[in-house]
């Protein structure tokens, strides 16, 4: 086995053009961690806004981005014991160590079997997304039969998610999105979908009970006018206007408002998988591009108009 790899490096902040494939020396896990054989690696909004400097979440330089990933146990470390070599896995990697590469070292509770018929590109395209979704209509919202959900860019890497995982708890779910993607939102289970470039969704929906916004800016205070009293609106962005302003507005109207973060899980990932396994979830991928085309994959993402999720493979 070779002690170097292949990663998508990058040395400063900017553009796409900052992006370069290297040869890197290839780490090794220590106690309670995974070496993964990456076969793909899903591609993130967070991917695009780290290497731009808009997100700064760690100082070292070069790094390698990546959160999402798919592959082979290659070896295990000490004391790790839920996988052996050869186990097909997913979950997720963070940088400076990031997934974008040809093997990246987890912690073991990061990471979930494949589920059984995936390939490993859907299933890189499965973690954060997928998390995200989960862990924000599941843990934080506790959806359940009956209720009504809001979800923004419903037809993203998070919302095509979101709605399935709503409807699978029994909600009735709205989504917006352009005219283009409604079709395949009502083939997701969606039971209304909003075209916001032609209606105001804060005047034509009402007694909603969660809101789950991938978007931030205004669509933050505008979705509050959509709650019922008690409703929740969960920011799942990371990034956008002053959210302070959201909270106190929110909080003034008796309405709960969540600045929403994923944490890694592989528990969360293994009810994410069985979830797939029984036919309630299906994760769509819409380009698949080999890791020397990380470039091309940041330009997509950053234009905000990708419906699923974009992999890398390696």
């Amino acid at each position: 086995m070779t002690s170097y790899m292949r990663a998508v490096s990058q040395r400063t902040f900017g553009g796409p053009e900052v992006l370069e494939v290297i040869e890197t020396e290839r780490a090794e896990p220590g106690p309670g961690e995974i070496l993964v054989r990456v076969r793909a690696a899903g591609v993130n909004p967070a991917d695009w806004k780290t290497r731009s400097g808009l997100l700064r979440r760690f100082g070292e330089s070069p790094f390698t981005l990546g959160l999402d990933l798919s592959g082979v146990v290659e070896t295990v470390g000490e004391g790790a014991t839920r996988f052996r070599p050869g186990d097909a896995v997913f979950g997720t990697a963070f940088p400076p160590r990031g997934s974008h590469a040809e093997y990246a070292v987890i912690p073991e509770e990061r990471l979930a079997a494949v589920p059984s018929g995936l390939d490993h590109v859907h299933a890189a395209a499965l973690p954060t997304a997928g998390l995200a979704a989960w862990q924000s209509l599941v843990h934080v919202a506790s959806v359940t039969t009956g209720q009504r959900v809001l979800v923004h860019a419903a037809a993203g890497g998070i919302g095509h998610l979101a709605v399935q995982i709503a409807k699978a708890r029994g909600a009735y779910v709205i989504g917006t999105a352009r005219a283009g993607k409604h079709a395949f939102l009502r083939d997701l289970g969606a039971d209304e979908i909003i075209d916001y470039t032609q209606i105001d969704f804060a005047e034509a929906v009402r007694d909603i009970d969660v809101v789950l916004d991938p978007i931030s800016g205004d669509y933050g205070p505008r979705s509050l006018d959509t709650l019922a009293p008690g409703g929740t609106l969960i920011d799942v962005r990371g990034t956008g206007s002053d959210r302070h302003a959201v909270r106190e507005l929110a909080e003034a109207r008796g309405l709960r408002f969540v600045e929403f973060g994923f944490t890694p899980s592989g528990a969360d990932l293994e009810s994410i998988a069985a979830l797939v396994e029984r036919g309630g979830l299906r994760v769509v991928v819409e380009e698949v591009l080999p890791m020397g085309e990380v470039a091309k994959a940041h330009e997509l993402s950053e234009t905000g108009r990708v419906k699923g999720k974009i992999v890398l493979t390696m």
